[in-house]
Parts: structure tokens; C-alpha cells; sequence
């Protein structure tokens, strides 16, 4: 049997129809980019995450980038991030030259809160937190932190759409909660695309500007802008997503919990959920000291895995002239070599997930 750690045309095949309807809608209407469907998205959207604005873009890295840029923040400037993110994270802060400073995950892979304030600098602008495996931060102490300090609040949710903290969900938090709908995420489209939600009127109008070329009105450039739209297809996709997710977030924590207890092996640590938290599980994520041994045993018996992520951006060859050294970052480090993410994703059978839970106990 073999076993791939994302499928992702069993979601497609679920509502197939709709999609195809969608297409055709967008096709027919002769309109392309930043209209209808587009606008309904962004209302949905925003209705979703219980914010008043939603802003549609081409990617998540882009709501990043925007969002640090509409801020003002930039060189000279540094922003908090957990040294165990995706690099993506790290681009939304030096794409505008502001400086990352890392600190370290807790038990759960997000941001240890209570490492925050001791990285806090008189040139602190800003904390990036990654709700990070589709896990929510410890958003309640976070969001104390930058009050209490002046600091502004984004939310890298490109792997949390739907998860809540003390019943809010991620996204809500901060200034700006950045969002990715890569085909992979639990809110998926066909093909990239993002947004930012926030209920900041102001902030809204500066990305919408910002994503258009820096125009309210066209030909008139207010700004320094991008080129970075949801286009209407894509947008469509999503409106018959938007309608599915919870129940997609649904399942996956159903598989997440037959892991839980289907997994007896001493040398697999399993994931645990924060207190107060919620995870729709992105990705579930095991650690084992003997990391790569394990993934080749199942790779030999035909189950895919995958590692996120094998190397720390803090480490990353891109960021060498940042300045920082092997064993700075010990616990980002021993994640980096012993996280492994199992097979999850829409449809997935009991056969198959009990396949890959018989291999794995008898590693």
C-alpha cells in the first residue's frame, strides 16, 4: 500500500461540481481580477474570522510583507519571531529590512511566550507570532506582551484557518493576521493565493492600495505598491472552501486523535495542544531522536513523510550575514532534527491511516 502524506484531489472530488460551477461562473462573467467574487470572498472571509476587513492577495508571504511594510516598519527596525518557523515568516520582516530576532518555540512548537520580553530591545517594533502546525499560540499572554510594551501584533496564520485560542479565533489578535491558501492549507485553492484580515480601516485601505500598485483610483499611485491580487477564480474556489472548512478542520483532528491513540512507540513523541488552545492540524508532527531512520523505515514500506522544517532560518544560508551560530537557538535545533510530519489530509481511509499507525509501531 502506498501512502502519500498529502492527497489532494479527494477534497476536489468531494464537491466537484461546485468548483466546476465556479469555474465556469468566473469564465462566463468576462471579469478576472479584483471583482465579484473577489469582493463576496472578502466579506465571507472576514464574516469567518470575526474581523471587519479582509483584503484578498496573490500569497501568504505577501500579506507578511505587506503587512510589516503598511506598518511602517522597516530598517533598522527588529521584529520577535520563533526561531522554528517556516522561512516564509522570516521574509515578511527582512523583505522590508527590518532585523528577525528569534527566540525559542515551548513544548508545543509555537512561540514561548515567556521568552518574549527578555527579546525586546528600544528597537522593538513588532511581534510576528506563527501559529505554527495549525496549533494556536499562547495568544492571551502574546497579545498582553505588546500592549503592555507598544508593540504591534501580526499573526502568521498560513496554517491555521479555523483554530481558536480561549474560544478566538487566530487571526483576530493582532493589527493584521496574515493568511496563505496554498492548494495545501486545511482552506486551499488551486493555485497560490492570501490575505490579510484586521479591523483597522486605515490599515485595510494602505493594503488594498498596496496589493494594486499603490492606487485607490487607476493611473493614480498614492503609494509605492505591488502587483499582488486575488484573482476571481481562485476567490471562487475558495467561496465554496469557505463553506466545507470546518468540517475539513473536523476530520483532521478525528485522524489527529486516531494517532493519538493508535501510536504505542517509546521512541515517538506525540504532539500535544496547549491548554485553551485549538489545532486543526495542519500537519501532525511527531519527534523521534532517530528522526531519519524512522522516515526511511517508512519510506521502505511505501509511506511518504515529510520534515518541517530540517533547517532553522536562522541557520538558513540566506540569512548567514545575520550573523548567527550552530547552538544559539539548542531546543529550534534539536527540533530541526528530530520533527517529522505524518501522512493527514481530507479522505483519508481508516485502512490507510491504520497502515501507516501499524508500520510506525513496529519501528
Amino acid at each position: 500500500m502506498q501512502i502519500k502524506c498529502n492527497v489532494l484531489d479527494r477534497q476536489f472530488q468531494m464537491h466537484q461540481s461546485e468548483y466546476e460551477e465556479a469555474a465556469l461562473r468566473v469564465l462566463r462573467s468576462g471579469w478576472y481580477v479584483l471583482g465579484n467574487e473577489v469582493e463576496q470572498f472578502e466579506k465571507e472571509f472576514a464574516a469567518y474570522t470575526g474581523r471587519k476587513y479582509c483584503v484578498g492577495l496573490n500569497s501568504g508571504l505577501d500579506a507578511l510583507i505587506m503587512s510589516v511594510r503598511a506598518l511602517g516598519i522597516g530598517a533598522g527596525d527588529e521584529v520577535i519571531v520563533q526561531a522554528n518557523t517556516y522561512i516564509a515568516t522570516v521574509l515578511g520582516i527582512t523583505e522590508n529590512k527590518a532585523v528577525p530576532v528569534f527566540v525559542e518555540p515551548d513544548k508545543y512548537f509555537n512561540m514561548d511566550a515567556e521568552k518574549i520580553e527578555q527579546a525586546i530591545t528600544p528597537k522593538t517594533r513588532a511581534i510576528m507570532v506563527t501559529h505554527l502546525y495549525g496549533q494556536a499560540s499562547n495568544m492571551t499572554l502574546i497579545a498582553e506582551l505588546a500592549k503592555k510594551h507598544h508593540l504591534e501584533l501580526i499573526e502568521d496564520c498560513a496554517q491555521s484557518h479555523g483554530a481558536c485560542f480561549d474560544g478566538k479565533m487566530t487571526g483576530s489578535f493582532g493589527i493584521s493576521g496574515c493568511f496563505s491558501f496554498y492548494p495545501t492549507k486545511n482552506l486551499g485553492a488551486f493555485g497560490d493565493a492570501g490575505a490579510v484580515v484586521t479591523d483597522d480601516k486605515e490599515f485595510a485601505d494602505q493594503i488594498r492600495m498596496m496589493r494594486n500598485y499603490g492606487s485607490r483610483v487607476r493611473y493614480h499611485n498614492e503609494i509605492e505598491g505591488l502587483n499582488s491580487r486575488l484573482d476571481e477564480i481562485q476567490a471562487a474556489f475558495l467561496r465554496v472552501k469557505l463553506k466545507y472548512v470546518d468540517a475539513l478542520n473536523s476530520e483532521r483532528r478525528k485522524l489527529a486523535l486516531a494517532y493519538d491513540n493508535g501510536i504505542k512507540n517509546a521512541k515517538i513523541i506525540l504532539p500535544k495542544v496547549r491548554c485553551g488552545a485549538d489545532s486543526i492540524y495542519h500537519q501532525y508532527v511527531v519527534r523521534c531522536k532517530e528522526r531519519d531512520r524512522l522516515q526511511e523505515f517508512l519510506q521502505q514500506r511505501d509511506i511518504q513523510t515529510q520534515i518541517h522544517y530540517p533547517t532553522p532560518p536562522h541557520l538558513a544560508d540566506c540569512y548567514r550575514h545575520l550573523g548567527h551560530k550552530k547552538g544559539e537557538f539548542p531546543l529550534t535545533e534539536s527540533l530541526a532534527n528530530e520533527v517529522l510530519s505524518l501522512p493527514i489530509y481530507t479522505g483519508m481511509t481508516d485502512t490507510e491511516q491504520q497502515y501507516v499507525i501499524e508500520q510506525i509501531n513496529q519501528f
